[in-house]
Formats: structure tokens, C-alpha cells, sequence
């Protein structure tokens, strides 16, 4: 099936956000809303912090633009709780950091491997209905950039409000 037009089923979560931990539902704080999912191998790696930085570099935006802004990786929301207070590019992060430790949310976006048991590097936007509407995944290595991302989630949601445009 192809990923564009997929309709992401419920789940719960575990997340870190703002010196909390808490759990998130999909139906109930996400549905409704249009989402950036931001997947990501693993903390304390070499890559992923420049690219979660990057992200909230840019945060402000998306949320001016009426984005929830998720990362998740397959460590735990302990984990990620441990990187945002060791590392000072990652204490900076305000949006919601998903633990995904079974891998389950991961494989609601086809970016599980199962090999490692890790995330592929993947961007998803999800428009209110719970659909994707863009996504980019990248091979282990190749970074993203945020304002590209948030180009893209602009243009989706323009499209989505402008229906035959």
C-alpha cells in the first residue's frame, strides 16, 4: 500500500515533553490536528542531534502554522528524558519526544527495521484526519533540514484547504 493516503491507526505512547513524562493518545491528541512525525534511529548518536536541534529551531513555525511536532526513536521516553538533560543542543527541545521501545509506532510508518530493532530517518505530515499527506525517509546518516520540512507541511496544508486548486 502505498504510504501517501494512509490512514495511521490509534495507539498510545509514552512521551517526554517540558521536564514531564506522559502518554499521549493518537485519537485524542493528535486526530484533529495536523502533525509532523519526526523519526529518528536513536538518541545519543552522532546525527540526530543536529537534526532534532534543527527541528526546534524551527518549532515556533510549525506551531504558528497549527503543527504538532513529534520525534520519535525506539529508546524509551526515560531515555530521551536522560539525552534532553545531558546534552545542551537536546535540553533546548520543547516538542514532544515519543518513546517507541516495541517498535509499534514505527511500524504504523513503515520505518521499522527489524533488523536493529531502530527507526529509519522519516518525516511524516499528517494532515487533521489522521492521513499522510507528505513524508520523507532517509537511509541511516543522511540528516534532514527543518525548513524544508516546514515547506512542505505549508504546501500540504495549503492543498488540503484548497481543494481543487
Amino acid at each position: 500500500m502505498p504510504i501517501i493516503g494512509k490512514k495511521i491507526e490509534d495507539f498510545t505512547v509514552n512521551v517526554y515533553q517540558n521536564e514531564e513524562l506522559k502518554e499521549i493518545n493518537f485519537e485524542k491528541d493528535v486526530k484533529g490536528k495536523w502533525s509532523l512525525f519526526f523519526f529518528y534511529p536513536a538518541d545519543f548518536t552522532f546525527v540526530c542531534p543536529t537534526e532534532l536541534e534543527d527541528l526546534q529551531e524551527n518549532y515556533e513555525e510549525f506551531l504558528k502554522l497549527g503543527f504538532n511536532v513529534f520525534s520519535v526513536s525506539t529508546d524509551t521516553h526515560f531515555c530521551h528524558k536522560a539525552w534532553h538533560d545531558t546534552s545542551d543542543r537536546i535540553n533546548k527541545i520543547k516538542y514532544a519526544m515519543i518513546g517507541d521501545p516495541t517498535g509499534k509506532v514505527s511500524k504504523i510508518f513503515d520505518v521499522y527495521q527489524e533488523e536493529t530493532g531502530l527507526a529509519n530517518r522519516g518525516a511524516f505530515i499528517l494532515n487533521p484526519e489522521g492521513v499522510i499527506a507528505a513524508c520523507e525517509i532517509t537511509a541511516d546518516g543522511i540528516g534532514r533540514e527543518a525548513k524544508e520540512i516546514l515547506r512542505k507541511a505549508t504546501a500540504a496544508k495549503f492543498v488540503y484547504e484548497s481543494p481543487g486548486f
